[in-house]
């Protein structure tokens, strides 16, 4: 029976040992919190890091197992060294301040990049020694980037789904990282990968673009490997749990308690963990500014301000704590006196029951980080007011600021208008606050942590379900016996090869995909057979095919089908064609080209091609509509066609293209073997032009008109490399 495999960098529950025993203690974070209530009422298991440095004996591995499998959970020890520089070190002196835009806290360390890879391969072997067959494994967070690719190579059948819970930058700033296209590609191994809101889906899928070439259309990247599902799925709580914490009888003692203590002071909550990323001190600023705009609230509101230890030994966080105890320090000193403080600072972490009161006895909150994934503790806080009065301050950078939009929404980094909010919200009528938070909690209610891992295992199951399907027009081992098979018993073969993203992979500066020595051998090799006739069809120049291919006895087909070459023959046009069009239609590719930095025109005989690999991706796919809209308006009156390849736009006589050409071979012979394999558009009027009985090879994912996919130029070479290696009939 298949099981729902969680990893995450830390497990559910931390280990510690005390007086000789094991203990176990629930794990600080909103992943650990906020998967856990899922983990614990599904049937699932949980692999992660249980917070315990690399058992020192083998009593102390047994005994921690043993603990751990009781919770469903399965460890993975650490050393000391590897905590040190995978998690201290590249995960949050690289990874954290990178993704959260804190340029100025960014390191690199060779040493902690090679931890942090060890450590994902070291995830990687837990989890493959305990799957089974069917197993769904869903891999969390920063800390394991690298392992869905690690996964797939292990397991390629299983379904892998990711989820990132901190925000994805943006690609100028994602491309800095040195080791960026080993992160993307180790994403990119997973089926279903989601993020929590579609502003890092946008990130994410141009990183895709820039780094790796890979296209994204309608939540999919069409990758080498197969088509990849990418989404948003902003995380939920358990609403529950902290709508009944909020009504027991201890949770009435505590508030009564937190009442009593500041008497008829409105009282403002900011808890969070103590990260330069939360923006404590702006908002102590700001707090500072509205005691100071509004002295009529001095000693009638009180701020509970309750800061996570975090990351202690890291200088940035000494420096950040240093700085919250001084701000915290002068305001008390400004506008205290001895009845009454206007900080209440705790430095340290609020159990669950304790937490739970605060939220339901705070007239406001203030959760204004300077960047957030998510930020589960403003869902906690609206889930908590059983009277529904309160008002949620949520600053715009957060995740949850694209849901919770009846929360007064607020630039966490502008000063006065954080005071005026904060002044609006304790002035706030009382049916306007429970109007809003009514409205938030019937959405919080709805998507609840349930309903959002299982949206995310809903959709990871569609996803492999639609790979299947795709994979039935995958060649296989057994489909390409019989097309082995098929070319040995015939006598008859027309062999029609694409050249650029078939043969050879697709380069930035075309001119360096000169065939290799194993493409010309290959080539050779099948030209030697009597029974084959091979025709290159490419839309290169025929000056630049008759260089690279005019010694090999083949065919050749130049310029998308307007120059042909049969064997022992001379160059000629497929029908008569004029090229005094040029004159008019090259201004606007150069003024293109110009407008579109890395894009350049290549002028043929009887075309005209504008190349926009080299650029910007997002540029070029608005240049590239812009271009063909003119283009078609221009030519509308001129016997011209736009065609549009891998990147490319070429202008040519309509009614030319490769389909054309290729009948002129086609039309030759009655084969009893005829195969074509392409890459792109130019290449599906060959495959629409083949008899039903031809065998049509797309390389590549996409919607196409051949009865077969493969994925790559490299596989391509191989399957013709199989030809030659069994030619003689049977």
């Amino acid at each position: 029976m298949s099981r729902l495999i969680i990893v995450s960098n830390r497990l559910p529950v931390t280990v510690t040992k005390r007086g000789g025993s094991i203990k176990l203690q629930s794990s600080v974070g909103g992943l650990a919190s906020g998967l856990d209530a899922f983990h614990s009422t599904h049937k699932s298991l949980w692999i992660g890091w249980p917070g315990y440095i690399s058992a020192r004996t083998t009593r102390d591995t047994a005994s921690i197992r043993k603990a751990l499998k009781k919770k469903n959970c399965y460890p993975v020890f650490l050393s000391a060294y590897d905590v040190e520089h995978y998690y201290h070190g590249f995960c949050n002196k690289t990874l954290w301040p990178l993704f959260h835009y804190f340029m100025q806290h960014v390191a690199y360390d060779n040493r902690a990049w090679r931890a942090y890879e060890r450590v994902n391969q070291q995830f990687c072997d837990a989890v493959h020694t305990i799957a089974r067959p069917g197993d769904t494994v869903w891999v969390h967070d920063y800390q394991l980037l690298l392992l869905p690719h690690l996964l797939h190579k292990k397991m390629p059948k299983a379904s892998i789904g990711f989820f990132l819970h901190i925000p994805f930058p943006s690609s100028e700033v994602f491309r800095l990282l040195p080791c960026r296209n080993d992160i993307i590609e180790g994403m990119l191994g997973a089926d279903l990968i989601g993020f929590h809101t579609y502003d890092y889906v946008h990130h994410f899928t141009e990183s895709v673009r820039r780094l790796a070439g890979y296209d994204f259309s309608l939540g999919y990247i069409y990758s080498n490997r197969t088509r990849i599902n990418v989404d948003a799925f902003p995380m939920g709580i358990d609403y529950e749990r902290f709508q009944q914490a909020a009504q027991t009888p201890a949770s009435e003692r505590e508030i009564a308690r937190i009442q009593e203590r500041f008497k008829n002071r409105k009282i403002i909550v900011s808890i969070d963990r103590l990260d330069y990323t939360k923006g404590i001190p702006e908002r102590l600023e700001a707090f500072d500014l509205f005691l100071a705009q509004h002295p009529e609230f001095r000693k009638k509101v009180t701020l509970i301000l309750i800061a996570v230890p975090s990351r202690t030994n890291v200088v940035h966080y000494v420096q950040l704590k240093r700085r919250v105890d001084e701000l915290i320090s002068r305001i008390n000193g400004k506008y205290g006196d001895i009845g009454y403080m206007p900080i209440w600072y705790l430095y340290r972490m609020l159990p669950f029951e304790r937490l739970v009161p605060l939220y339901a006895v705070g007239d406001v909150a203030l959760v204004t980080p300077l960047r957030d994934g998510m930020n589960l503790i403003a869902k906690e806080y609206i889930a908590s007011k059983i009277d529904q009065h309160g008002v949620l301050i949520l600053g715009e950078m957060a995740g949850a600021a694209r849901e919770l939009g009846e929360a007064l929404i607020v630039n966490p980094n502008n000063c006065d208008e954080l005071a005026a909010t904060i002044y609006e919200a304790l002035s706030m009528p009382e049916e306007d606050q429970q109007r809003r938070n009514r409205i938030m909690q019937r959405r919080l209610k709805r998507y609840n942590i349930d309903r959002w891992a299982r949206d995310f295992m809903d959709r990871l199951q569609r996803i492999k379900q639609i790979q299947s399907s795709m994979k039935v027009c995958a060649i296989t081992n057994r489909t390409l016996q019989g097309i082995v098979g098929d070319y040995q018993k015939s006598v008859r073969r027309l062999i029609l090869l694409d050249y650029d993203g078939t043969l050879m992979p697709f380069k930035d500066n075309p001119d360096e995909a000169r065939p290799t020595s194993e493409i010309i051998k290959i080539l050779r090799a099948l030209a030697r057979d009597e029974r084959n006739e091979t025709v290159i069809v490419s839309g290169r120049r025929r000056g630049t095919l008759d260089v690279w291919f005019g010694a090999i006895d083949v065919s050749l087909i130049a310029e998308h089908g307007i120059w042909l070459k049969p064997r022992k023959s001379q160059w000629s046009l497929i029908g008569s064609l004029d090229d005094r069009w040029k004159n008019q239609i090259k201004p606007i590719l150069e003024i293109f080209a110009d407008r579109t930095p890395g894009s350049f025109i290549e002028e043929k005989e009887y075309s005209l091609v504008w190349h926009y690999r080299r650029s910007d991706p997002k540029l070029a796919r608005i240049r590239a509509g812009e271009l063909k809209e003119t283009i078609r308006q221009l030519t509308s009156n001129l016997d011209l066609g736009v065609l549009e390849g891998s990147k490319v736009i070429e202008i040519k006589n309509l009614g030319i293209n490769k389909g054309r050409a290729a009948a002129k071979w086609l039309q030759k012979k009655k084969w009893d073997f005829i195969m074509a394999i392409g890459d792109d558009y130019t290449d599906e009027d060959i495959f629409r032009v083949l008899p039903k009985n031809a065998l049509s090879i797309k390389v590549g994912l996409g919607l196409s008109e051949a009865k077969y996919t493969i994925q790559s130029p490299g596989q391509v070479r191989e399957l013709l490399k199989k030809f030659i290696a069994h030619p003689q009939s049977r």
